[in-house]
């Protein structure tokens, strides 16, 4: 959506903005900051660097109660489970801060990955520090 016309639907008042912050893609190449975090169903710690068989990568930051990811997750799920066969590999990374949104716990994050069939990880960021790694490289 342009932002003039986005400005203007404010401006109008006639719908309410979702999100606080839009979703922006790193431009294709882009150098992905490493990380260590915890995949929620099998207890293992994935670090990205060592990560080298893939000929690419989709590291995709939702949450559970999200509720985009919500109408998206079954649909994400099933794409996302796709991706090895074409050797592009998925991580799914949940940077919310669960004294707030304790729905996002990894615990629930394992039972929505074991109820979706994740066969993908699903990390948790709980310092936040892999999400503001990755917010440092766009440019707003």
């Amino acid at each position: 959506m342009p932002s003039s016309l986005l400005a203007r639907i404010e401006s109008q008042n006639k719908y309410k903005i979702m999100v606080a912050t839009k979703s922006n893609m790193l431009p294709i190449g882009t150098t992905a900051p490493n990380f260590q975090l915890k995949d929620v169903t099998t207890g293992e710690v994935i670090e990205f660097a060592k990560q080298k068989n893939a000929k690419g990568y989709i590291i995709a930051f939702i949450c559970n109660h999200c509720p985009f990811v919500i109408h998206l997750l079954d649909h994400l799920s099933l794409k996302f489970n796709q991706m090895p066969s074409n050797e592009i590999e998925v991580y799914a990374i949940s940077s919310n801060d669960i004294q707030n949104y304790p729905q996002d716990s990894p615990e629930k994050m394992a039972q929505l990955a074991t109820q979706h069939k994740f066969t993908f990880p699903y990390l948790f960021d709980g310092n936040q520090e892999v999400a503001i790694s990755y917010l440092s490289l766009i440019h707003i």
